[in-house]
């Protein structure tokens, strides 16, 4: 049973397969539930067994926005002993954008699922004391820039200084300008700069957003005064803190913006879109992209095997440019005869609680939709377009302020309460549109108001991806295409031929501030959130099972029980230093935790796919890896399984490497498992930021399945390293300067790692290499055990290891 209070908020599986009509609600939440309906029951049946378990379901939001809108109290109060305590309200989350609940003045931010696991029963949270770093705001958002701006601007800022594992805290006289949406729209994205959280004090604005928001006024007297005595209240008087360091953002210099098209803090001004998108052409082409580069012609499209050119440069969708070159091809949707190029937006989509839990952006959608409707526009027939707000009271509010029936005539209709396409269930493309691509191998393009823009997560077919405010989603989508510049070319033409520019329908900042003081009000806050535990039909009549146990299903496809505690013994074994261990593959910098756990759909050609398909499942029915992870079997075979990772020892994209030593091309996880039934120990080799992105505990999970014992990278993200701590993988870290480049690894040689038998923590290890010819070196790593209970986690075999060793001595 949870040691403390515990929400699970289901918000990560339903999928865009319908989308433009009233219909696409309804029909993606009901095969949600078909898909999901074995993991659903496992839930309810744990908010029976369990007490201190509340669960929200699926259909009602995004765990983030509900928290901020909803479940966070800023103060907690509880008897003990018989008194009425309050304290500050806190938590950690099992999702790495958790900190977008510091814009509410609460502590609280991502971990990874196996250190939340051993908080649930009953463990404290360990960390090391972090830096805070001040981030001092000066100045006001000029007109026509939003919160996603600012925060696109602060990512790229904040990742080039670099936060990573350290706490960041606004402060300065700009700090009065930013609504509490705003703060929260910053707060959600430290995981993009790599801060632990980024804090905002409780002041006036934390007041009035908990009035806003329905909260009863007893809580919002209690937070006032308790926060007040505890010299917690932020004013105009407040003496500034001392901080590790402090850097400065000027709101005046803010501009509209975008970020990609692989990383959130490729951040790229909305006047220079175009010319980046250009720029950035061959080096996307040539990542993976099995075609020759030289087969671009400056003044055509793309030629054919035949050697004629499908279109002429008149019938592009763009002209063409003596900067960069693009193909283009035609083809029949529908009714149409369309042509898409490189750089055509085929999926436009309003997601993510990053910028959904903001009425200005969302306001701010609906008014340029409307602009837009009233001069006759529409989006491009290729596009995909859907918005899947965090909360209901998001389509409440749009519907008050007149904004939806704009939104739905260029087909923004609501297609979920979820993360949808900013966690990668975009959902397929039509048929005729993946066939251009993959024919032509298209580098096509995806606008979304997500918070991660990673390689291969928003749809396998879209290699260029770009994060904007929900307002630039909707311009995007009426123009189909990146490859323009909205500053000065029209977005689209009338009816009429004439020219609409940016400028002509882009909403005022005023008309954005009427717009929201009449629409929202706490009332509606109050009525949606009165029943956020109920679900609908489908969920409340979910036959679940009883008792207090739960009864595995041998033959489930979904739920398998882990196999992480076989054969665990009383006593953990020693360590052991590690000999004869083969490097199962050496990545680059930024490997995220998409790239060695991917969360969208299953490719059928795969070790995964295969295996589904050897139970015999049908591919439309595989789901995705987000919705199996309750399988161990499926995980295990996606790990370093993405379509565009790239291990160095294989000059080919995805998830492949060589067997050691006879040189033979396999995936990785046919390699591992060789590699397992030989016993011999696995390593992985990285580079800087190795494990960025999502708090995905099965990247580590999935890395200990495949017999990896240890990891040697330049540089770890706080909670993955953390994740690999937790199931008993060594992180171990090159000294400053060296990696696998400098020391020649190419990741043929076999490796011994002493020093393991009495490692301390931050100690540091030989690894001995022994190369091609006998050839023989060293060098150190240090061990990035940071702590005593690191140490501990790890020589236990996991951190659940550890905590179910010590319930078993109780």
């Amino acid at each position: 049973n949870p040691g403390v209070p515990a929400d699970l908020v289901i918000d990560h599986s339903v999928q865009v397969d319908h989308f433009g009509s009233t219909e696409a609600f309804r029909y993606n939440v009901d095969k949600e539930m078909e898909r999901n309906r074995e993991r659903y029951t496992m839930l309810r049946w744990g908010q029976k067994a369990f007490e201190d378990l509340c669960v929200v379901p699926p259909g009602t939001g995004i765990v983030h926005q509900v928290n901020l809108e909803y479940l966070g109290k800023v103060v907690q109060s509880s008897r003990i002993n018989g008194e009425l305590v309050a304290f500050p309200d806190t938590l950690v989350g099992t999702d790495s954008h958790t900190p977008m609940i510091n814009g509410l003045g609460i502590l609280g931010w991502g971990v990874g699922g196996i250190e939340a696991e051993a908080v649930l029963l009953g463990q404290p949270y360990h960390m090391l004391i972090p830096d805070v770093v001040g981030m001092k705001v000066v100045g006001s958002l000029p007109e026509g820039s939003t919160a996603t701006d600012l925060v696109l601007k602060i990512t790229e800022m904040l990742r080039e200084k670099g936060v990573v594992g350290k706490f960041v805290e606004f402060f300065g006289p700009g700090l009065v300008s930013l609504t509490l949406p705003d703060r929260a729209t910053i707060s959600n994205m430290s995981p993009e700069y790599g801060a632990t959280m980024t804090f905002f004090p409780v002041d006036v604005e934390t007041l009035r957003y908990l009035t806003a928001t329905g909260r009863p006024p007893e809580l919002v007297e209690l937070v006032k005064s308790y926060t007040a005595a505890q010299n917690l209240f932020h004013s105009g008087n407040t003496a500034e803190p001392e901080y590790s360091a402090v850097y400065e953002v000027n709101l005046d210099d803010i501009k509209p913006s975008l970020a990609g098209p692989r990383k959130p803090h490729e951040r790229i001004d909305l006047g220079d879109m175009k010319r980046s998108f250009l720029d950035l052409l061959p080096d996307i082409l040539t990542a993976g992209v099995e075609s020759d580069v030289d087969d671009y012609q400056d003044t055509g499209c793309w030629a054919d095997e035949g050697g004629s050119s499908t279109m002429t440069p008149e019938s592009c969708a763009s002209p063409a440019e003596p900067r960069g070159v693009y193909r283009c091809v035609d083809f029949d949707l529908d009714v149409d005869r369309v042509t898409i190029s490189d750089g055509s937006v085929v999926i436009a989509a309003i997601t993510s609680c990053t910028n959904t839990s903001n009425p200005s952006v969302m306001i701010g959608a609906g008014l340029l939709a409307r602009n837009a409707v009233e001069r006759g526009l529409h989006p491009k027939p290729w596009v995909k377009t859907s918005m899947a707000p965090g909360s209901r009271v998001v389509t409440d509010y749009l519907d008050r302020a007149g904004l939806m029936p704009s939104l739905e005539a260029l087909g923004f209709h609501v297609v979920g309460y979820g993360c949808t396409t900013c966690i990668g269930n975009s959902g397929p493309l039509a048929e005729p549109i993946t066939k251009a691509i993959e024919d032509n191998q298209l580098i096509t393009a995806a606008v979304l108001s997500g918070n991660r823009n990673y390689e291969a997560r928003i749809n396998p077919h879209v290699r260029a991806n770009y994060l904007a405010s929900p307002v630039l989603v909707v311009a995007y989508a009426l123009a189909g295409s990146v490859n323009i510049d909205l500053v000065n070319e029209p977005v689209s033409h009338d009816p009429n031929g004439d020219p609409v520019y940016l400028k002509d329908i882009w909403p005022s900042r005023k008309e954005i501030d009427e717009a929201i003081s009449s629409s929202l009000d706490p009332e509606m806050f109050r009525s949606d959130y009165a029943r956020v535990f109920e679900g609908d039909e489908s969920w409340k009549t979910l036959s679940v099972p009883e008792g207090g146990l739960y009864a595995w299903d041998p033959d489930s496809t979904y739920i398998q029980e882990p196999p992480f505690f076989r054969d665990m013994q009383d006593e953990p074994p020693p360590l052991t230093n590690m000999a004869g261990a083969k490097i199962l593959g050496v990545f680059g910098d930024t490997l995220t935790t998409d790239h060695i756990s991917p969360a969208g759909a299953i490719p059928e050609d795969s070790p995964a796919g295969r295996y589904l398909t050897g139970l015999g499942i049908d591919k439309a029915d595989f789901n995705s890896f987000g919705s199996r992870r309750g399988n161990h079997e499926v995980l295990l075979r996606g790990t370093f399984g993405n379509i565009r990772i790239r291990n160095l020892m294989v000059d080919r994209e995805g998830g492949w490497t060589l067997h050691v030593p006879d040189g033979e091309l396999m995936t990785i996880y046919e390699a591992a498992m060789k590699y397992r039934d030989q016993n011999v120990p696995l390593v992985v080799i990285g580079g800087r930021e190795y494990g960025a992105g999502s708090s995905r505990d099965w990247a580590a999970k999935g890395t200990l399945l495949l017999g990896v014992r240890a990891v040697i990278a330049e540089s770890y993200e706080r909670i993955h390293r953390g994740n690999l701590v937790g199931m008993g993988v060594l992180p171990l870290q090159f000294e400053p300067g060296a990696g696998a480049g400098s020391l020649g690894l190419t990741g043929r040689e076999t490796l011994d790692i002493e020093g393991i038998e009495g490692i301390r923590p931050e100690g540091t290890v030989t690894v001995t290499v022994y190369g091609d010819g006998g050839k023989k070196t060293a060098f150190t790593a240090v061990a990035r055990l940071d702590s005593e209970i690191d140490l501990e986690y790890y020589r236990h075999g996991g951190i659940l290891q550890y905590v179910l060793r010590l319930m078993l001595a109780d």
